[in-house]
């Protein structure tokens, strides 16, 4: 992995365990931004970091995934986390073919609208070029008015299965690269 600059003035580096508390923060303010917005379903209520289990699973992100921060003038903005396929937890199958998965992509929603989210999903295209991979997937809540979805159509990728877990709508979406 090395630093690449995109648009916008937004670097990119590798993430490491010290970017745990960062990263923390971002999903605190997003849950806060939606919550302020009426958007309760996508991650509910609870600020992440109070969340049961939320800060070990933010600190395997940077441990055992492939994290990546973005940053504009050395501030922590975003956070990309790649891994090999989708999480355990959730009823996707794996693609049946080598794949990166975008595990986590967050941004500091006091950034917003400067293409911090779409920077790191360009690094995460990148990535899985270098690593000699033709697919990226991800998935996403699919409630509200689509615009998650939407998003990500507009970065390039391609709904492909819809899913439930309990009772949150997901959608798989996938880009090809080669």
């Amino acid at each position: 992995m090395r630093d690449t600059t995109h648009g916008n003035g937004i670097s990119i580096r590798p993430g490491a365990p010290a970017d745990a508390s960062a990263i923390l923060a971002m999903l605190d303010s997003a849950v806060n931004w939606m919550n302020a917005r009426g958007n309760t379903e996508q991650w509910g209520t609870i600020p992440y970091s109070q969340r049961p289990g939320g800060p070990e699973r933010v600190e395997r992100y940077t441990t055992e995934n492939d994290p990546h921060i973005a940053e504009l003038d050395g501030v922590p903005v975003g956070a990309l986390v790649l891994d090999s396929g989708p999480s355990p937890q959730m009823p996707i199958a794996p693609a049946g073919e080598p794949e990166r998965y975008v595990r986590l992509l967050v941004s500091d929603r006091r950034y917003a609208g400067r293409g911090i989210g779409a920077a790191l999903l360009a690094h995460a295209a990148e990535e899985t070029r270098r690593a000699g991979v033709d697919l990226l997937r991800v998935d996403c809540w699919a409630g509200g008015g689509g615009e998650l979805v939407a998003f990500y159509e507009r970065n390039g990728f391609t709904p492909t299965e819809r899913f439930l877990s309990d009772s949150w709508p997901g959608q798989v979406l996938a880009r090809r690269l080669g």
